[in-house]
C-alpha cells in the first residue's frame, strides 16, 4: 500500500492517493474490529475469573484477594457466587453451573466429594471446599492459557500465506516494470502498483483460525492452534481408548472371586488399600466399593504403579498386586476367567506375596451418545475408526462389537504409540482419542492427540492438541466440523485473493483500470476475507 501511494504521487495522481490513505484506515478499522470479536472468547474467559475468595480461619469467614488463598485453605461459597478455587466439596449442597469450564448451560448438581471448578457459579446452596489448585494453576487457568497460546500456533497454511505476500511484492514490482516497457504509459503502471493487495493473502487463514479456536472455547472445545485445525480437516483415522473414553469410566465392581481361601472382606480391605492413591478409574470403582462396605483402609508403603499392567504396595508384611493378567506373569490364568471375560466384564487379580488370592470384576457402561457421534465421524469422511485397549480379546471384542468398530487388545502404552506410527507411515493422519495417564504418549504422538473431559488426566490434557472439556462425545464431531468448516473459508479466501489480484493486475496493466479505481478495488479483498472469515465466529 505503501508502494502504491508513493506510485499515484509519482504520477501526480493526489486524490488516488488519498484514497489509498482512505482505505488503509478502513481496512486496518474492519481487522481490528474483526480480530477483536475473535478474541472474545479469551477476554470473556478473563472477566469472570474470581479475584477474592471467602477463607474459613479460626472459625471465622475473612474476605481475601484470590492470590492470598493456598492448596489446603477451607473456601466457603454462597448462592450466587463464583467458586475461586478447584476443589473438593467437604459439606454442603448446591447447583453449580459450570459453562465456564465446560460449556454446558445446564447446571450440576454438587455435594460433598465432588470436585468443582473455579470460576463456576454456586447457583443455589452453600459449600465448604477444601482447595487443591488456585489461580493459573486451576482448570480455568489452563483453558485461557491454552487459549492464549494457540493465537501463537500457527498452521502450516497460515505459513504458505505469509511466504506468498513476502514474495508477492517483487513480483508485483516486475509486473509494473514490463507494464512500463511495453505501454510507456505511467498511470498504467501506477494502477498495477495500487491494485496489488498482498495483505489479503496473509490475512486469508489467521483470522479464521483465530475466529474458530475463540468459537470453539465457547462450546467447551479448546484448540491449542490453528496447525490442529488443519490438521483435523484431513484427519481419515481415528484411535479410541476405551475406559472413561468410550465408556462413562465409572465402573462399579461386580464380583469379589475368593481364589485361596481368604475371606471376601479380607481380599477387598487389601486391594482397596494398594489402590488406595491410584489414578485409574477400577482403582476407584474397588476403593468405593470397599467405603460401601464401611471398610477401613489399612497404611500402605512402597506405592508403585505400573500404566498397562496395575499397582504393587506393601500392606503391614503382605506385598499386595492389583491389575490385568500382565501382573501374572507367566502363571496360568484360572478358568474361571474365560467366563468372566465373556460376560463382557474387565478383570482385576489380586495377588498377594506372588500368589494369586482372587479376582475383581468391574463393568463399566458406553457411553450413550458414542454411536450417534461415530456415525457422524464416519459421515464427516473418518475411514477407520479403531478401539486401542489394554483389556482383554473377549471384553474389547464385546465393546467394539456393539459399535462396529475394529479393535486391538492387551495393549501397553508402548503398543498404542507403535500403532499410532503404523498408521502415520502408511500416510494417514491419526487422531488419537484418549483420556488418562496411559494415553499420553500416544496422544502426544498423534498428529492430533483429543483428550476427553474436564476430568481426564492432568498428563493427558497437556499432551494433547484439542481438550474436550465436558464428557460428550458429540463434541468430537463437532471438532471435525469446526475444522472442516475452517478450511473450506481458508481456500475461500486464498482463491479469492488469488482470483481478484490475478484479474485486478491483468485490467491495471492493459489500461482498464485507472489509477483512483485502482485503489478502491485493492482494499475490497481485505473487507471480503474480514467478512467471509467472521462468519466462523457464529458456529453453533
Amino acid at each position: 500500500m505503501t508502494v502504491g501511494v508513493i506510485a499515484a504521487l509519482v504520477v501526480g495522481e493526489w486524490a488516488t492517493a488519498v484514497v489509498v490513505v482512505f482505505f488503509m484506515r478502513v481496512g486496518d478499522y474492519a481487522e481490528k474490529f474483526t480480530t477483536a470479536r475473535a478474541r472474545q472468547a479469551v477476554r470473556d474467559l478473563t472477566a469472570i475469573a474470581p479475584q477474592t475468595a471467602r477463607l474459613e480461619r479460626d472459625g471465622q469467614e475473612v474476605e481475601v484477594s484470590i492470590s492470598e488463598v493456598q492448596p489446603g485453605a477451607v473456601v466457603i461459597v454462597r448462592p450466587g457466587e463464583k467458586i475461586p478455587v478447584d476443589g473438593v466439596v467437604l459439606d454442603g449442597q448446591a447447583t453449580v453451573n459450570q459453562a465456564a469450564i465446560t460449556g454446558e448451560s445446564m447446571p450440576v448438581e454438587v455435594s460433598q466429594g465432588a470436585k468443582i471448578f473455579a470460576a463456576t457459579i454456586a447457583q443455589m446452596g452453600s459449600l465448604r471446599v477444601k482447595t487443591t489448585l488456585v489461580g493459573p494453576d486451576t482448570t480455568f487457568g489452563r483453558i485461557v492459557r491454552m487459549v492464549e497460546e494457540a493465537e501463537a500456533n500457527r498452521a502450516e497454511v497460515q505459513r504458505i500465506g505469509d511466504k506468498v505476500s513476502g514474495y508477492y511484492l517483487p513480483v508485483v514490482a516486475v509486473i509494473a516494470v514490463i507494464t512500463y516497457l511495453v505501454s510507456k504509459n505511467p498511470l498504467s503502471t501506477a494502477a498495477v502498483l495500487l491494485v496489488a493487495c498482498s495483505c489479503s493473502f496473509a490475512q486469508a487463514t489467521p483470522i479464521a483460525m483465530l475466529a474458530s479456536i475463540g468459537a470453539g472455547a465457547k462450546h467447551g472445545l479448546l484448540i491449542k492452534g490453528g496447525r490442529y485445525l488443519e490438521l483435523l480437516a484431513k484427519a481419515d483415522t481415528v484411535l479410541i481408548d476405551k475406559t472413561g473414553t468410550l465408556t462413562t469410566g465409572k465402573p462399579r465392581l461386580v464380583d469379589v472371586v475368593r481364589l485361596n481361601g481368604m475371606s471376601e472382606e479380607r481380599l477387598l480391605t487389601l486391594a482397596a488399600s494398594a489402590e488406595r492413591y491410584s489414578e485409574h478409574p477400577l482403582a476407584e470403582a474397588v476403593r468405593q466399593a470397599a467405603r460401601d462396605q464401611n471398610i477401613t483402609f489399612l497404611e500402605s508403603q512402597d506405592f508403585v504403579a505400573d500404566p498397562g499392567k496395575g499397582v504393587r504396595a506393601r500392606i503391614g508384611e503382605t506385598v499386595v498386586e492389583v491389575g490385568s493378567w500382565r501382573i501374572m506373569e507367566d502363571n496360568p490364568l484360572p478358568e474361571v476367567t474365560i467366563e468372566l471375560e465373556k460376560q463382557g466384564k474387565t478383570l482385576l487379580f489380586v495377588r498377594t506375596n506372588q500368589e494369586l488370592a482372587g479376582i475383581l470384576t468391574t463393568s463399566d457402561t458406553l457411553r450413550p451418545e458414542t454411536p450417534a457421534a461415530l456415525a457422524e465421524l464416519k459421515r464427516l469422511g473418518v475411514r477407520k475408526i479403531e478401539l486401542l485397549t489394554g483389556d482383554n480379546e473377549r471384553t474389547a471384542a464385546a465393546i467394539a462389537g456393539q459399535l462396529g468398530i475394529d479393535y486391538r487388545a492387551n495393549l501397553l502404552p508402548e503398543d498404542k504409540i507403535r500403532i499410532v506410527k503404523e498408521y502415520q507411515e502408511q500416510k494417514h493422519i491419526v487422531v488419537m482419542v484418549g483420556d488418562g495417564v496411559n494415553d499420553a504418549p500416544a496422544l502426544a504422538q498423534a498428529n492430533v492427540g483429543i483428550a476427553m473431559g474436564a476430568n481426564g488426566t492432568d498428563v493427558a490434557i497437556e499432551a494433547a492438541h484439542i481438550a474436550l472439556m465436558r464428557e460428550d462425545w458429540s463434541l468430537l464431531p463437532r471438532a471435525f466440523q469446526i475444522a472442516q468448516r475452517t478450511m473450506r473459508v481458508v481456500k475461500m479466501n486464498l482463491g479469492f485473493t488469488m482470483v481478484y489480484n490475478i484479474i485486478g493486475l491483468t485490467l491495471a496493466a492493459f489500461g482498464f483500470l485507472p489509477p483512483i479505481l485502482a485503489a478502491a478495488a485493492q482494499s475490497l479483498p481485505d473487507l471480503g476475507i474480514l467478512g467471509n472469515s467472521s462468519r466462523l465466529l457464529r458456529q453453533d
